[in-house]
């Protein structure tokens, strides 16, 4: 009878993620907090809409497509775009021109892996990632801009930013590593400082990728049960799952007041990592005059998830 018991009450539990499993190496700090958060904090939809998901299945309901984009048609316009990113790189050296390409996002928006697409063919010495670790105490002191001025390409460069000076706009200001005033301060001279690069000759392309709540929290986890990519989670990460709305509110009006004719953002809906890859490819291939530019072969950027503002869908 006891038993009986027992099995209808265990039927009636709410499911719950398996444990994460330990590092194969070592004990790395922050692995078991995602499945915590999941089990323990996160909304109940949120859990369900993870744990009943099917392989390939798009979690936010909103997102246009149901299923992620078959990888055969991915590769093939993929390999394409691959062609016309070393032709506009061999441009760029051949003219001196000068692009930087800021990537921006919530942690697990697929930043990291679209540059990796976007620089894999491409000459390291000529295309480089930029991605600076917290200020040391001598820079926390210089002026904000100031170490950011010194990784912008010089002539025939491309500098792919993995984050920016936009860290100050959004992660800064959610966790009170800078005051209201530095923040404000920030505002009032960025349109100014971006306004320079632009006139200096620099082809500025600003990327936001935009990730659903349920698909980031899916992408935490995956890290968390992947040996090789546990490394990727840090505190910044843990806790701010926990800030899911004060990040929304930072990143719309962070947007809204960067926006600008000289530097347009474009919004890319994350949540399938295939079509965000080859929307943000194509908006940087276009951003650019070279010489021999297919069109045919870059393609039509899908605006059902790729545009402006009015795309964000946080």
């Amino acid at each position: 009878m006891g038993k009986n018991k027992d099995k209808a009450k265990d039927k009636d539990a709410p499911e719950t993620a398996e444990p994460a499993p330990q590092a194969l190496v070592a004990d790395i700090p922050f692995v078991g907090d995602i499945t915590r958060f999941l089990n323990e904090e996160a909304p109940s939809a949120l859990r369900d809409a993870i744990l009943t998901a099917k392989k390939d299945e798009i979690l936010s309901k909103s997102y246009p497509y149901r299923d992620e984009m078959k990888k055969k048609d991915y590769e093939a316009q993929m390999d394409a775009l691959q062609i016309e990113l070393v032709k506009m790189l061999w441009d760029l050296k051949a003219t001196g021109k000068r692009l930087a390409v800021i990537f921006e996002g919530r942690d697990a928006a697929g930043k990291g892996g679209t540059i990796a697409r976007m620089q894999e063919n491409l000459n390291p010495r000529s295309a480089y990632v930029v991605a600076l670790p917290k200020p040391t105490e001598r820079e926390a002191t210089q002026w904000y801009f100031q170490r950011y001025v010194d990784w912008l390409p010089a002539a025939g460069e491309i500098a792919l930013f993995d984050r920016s000076w936009y860290n100050r706009g959004v992660v800064e200001h959610v966790f009170g590593f800078c005051t209201p005033e530095q923040r404000a301060h920030f505002f009032a001279q960025l349109p100014d400082f971006e306004k320079m690069l632009v006139e200096e000759g620099i082809i500025l392309v600003k990327l936001w990728l935009s990730v659903d709540r349920a698909e980031q929290l899916k992408r935490f986890l995956d890290r968390e049960h992947d040996p090789l990519k546990q490394w990727k989670l840090s505190w910044i990460d843990v806790e701010g799952l926990k800030k899911w709305d004060a990040y929304s509110e930072a990143i719309r009006e962070t947007l809204k007041r960067s926006d600008t004719d000289h530097a347009p953002w474009t919004v890319i809906r994350s949540d399938d990592k295939m079509r965000a890859r080859i929307a943000a490819i194509q908006t940087v291939l276009n951003a650019v005059d070279y010489a021999k530019k297919d069109a045919k072969a870059i393609g039509k950027i899908d605006n059902k998830i790729c545009g402006g503002r009015s795309i964000l869908d946080e």
